[in-house]
């Protein structure tokens, strides 16, 4: 049992999950910011060595890449809030028509999960004098009628964590001597993705060897392939 102290909220099992999948995928985005603009300033710096052309095409990804993170996550969860909204208008309504339907509905929920008939009844019905809609969303829809999924909070924590991500790549190859830049972009940006790697699978209950090497495996080959396209094409012409 997690250790408590007075006056700090207790957070239940959801909570926890909701916060951890929340977290996941700010790492997940932060390492699609890292392997988009390493492989875009990467490519560039196999056809130019112009430190304004590099800077210029890492600015361009980053803010390019943010707004499309942001865009869709909008999207996404803005879906997701309209369908939770629905399901919960459609309770509030069979509540509103048929409350001893939805009782009895509601009491076999509780029997299915291991209660008697009698202390599921019992269950049943204390909950829907407390709060009606707060326990047939809980019991039938997992939902939480006063935690809607807020599509802006997401836009913005999905284009925060892929700018936090593409900031690696991008300063260590803008900032970094000439001969050493593409390099020290590898070696960054190789670190970085381990470490989100690592944390992503430790979220996420899973090992963390192999997680971590795909991560990694993927996005140095990433890079190798666009440095060798940048460096063909900036060749040819």
């Amino acid at each position: 049992m997690a250790d408590t102290h007075p006056g700090e909220p207790v957070l239940h099992q959801g909570d926890l999950t909701a916060r951890l999948n929340r977290l996941r995928a700010a790492v997940l985005g932060a390492n699609d910011g890292i392997v988009s603009v390493a492989g875009l300033v990467v490519g560039v710096a196999g056809a130019t060595t112009d430190r304004t052309a590099l800077l210029t095409a890492g600015i361009a990804g980053l803010v390019a890449g943010a707004l499309s993170m942001a865009a869709g996550e909008y999207v996404s969860v803005s879906t997701q809030r309209d369908t939770q909204r629905a399901l919960l208008a459609t309770e509030r309504r069979e509540l509103a028509e048929m409350p001893q339907e939805e009782l009895a509905e509601l009491a076999s929920i509780y029997v299915g999960k291991g209660l008697s008939p009698a202390l599921a009844q019992q269950v049943a019905t204390e909950l829907t004098a407390h709060d009606a809609l707060a326990a047939h969303a809980d019991a039938e829809l997992g939902l939480d009628p006063d935690e809607v999924v807020s599509p802006w909070q997401a836009a913005w924590a999905s284009a925060a964590a892929f700018t936090l991500g593409a900031l690696v790549p991008l300063l260590t190859i803008v900032l970094t001597p000439t001969a050493a830049r593409v390099p020290a972009c590898f070696a960054a940006v190789l670190v970085a993705l381990a470490l989100t790697g690592a944390l992503s699978a430790h979220l996420g209950g899973a090992g963390h060897r192999r997680a971590t090497a795909r991560t990694v495996l993927g996005g140095a080959l990433a890079m190798a392939v666009t440095y060798g396209t940048g460096h063909l094409v900036g060749r040819t012409l």
